[in-house]
């Protein structure tokens, strides 16, 4: 599994957590065979060719969202990313 993770601030007291996730293909029979992986298929356009898994980046979002006390359920954006809006806490 590859994940792709952006924050920024959203507002006082405010970030945003962006994530995208994907799998790729790394068997052991492509290494043997050799053959693994060019690095355009471990990445998500526009660098690579690698499919977002939207399940698996809702799952996983959803579960950062529990931990970090997200403040609504998490939002698509443009770039196929699942985006919530979490408390930020500075000590």
């Amino acid at each position: 599994m590859c994940a792709h993770i952006r924050a920024q601030w959203a507002a006082p007291g405010q970030a945003k957590i962006a994530l995208a996730c994907w799998v790729v293909n790394m068997d052991t029979a492509r290494y043997l065979g050799d053959n693994p992986p060019a690095r355009e298929e471990m990445r998500l356009p526009p660098e690579g060719t690698a499919e977002w898994d939207e399940e698996l980046t809702s799952r996983v979002i959803g579960h950062l969202a529990a931990r970090m006390n997200a403040l609504a359920t998490a939002l698509p954006t443009t770039d196929e990313h699942l985006t919530i809006t979490v408390p930020l806490v500075l000590t």
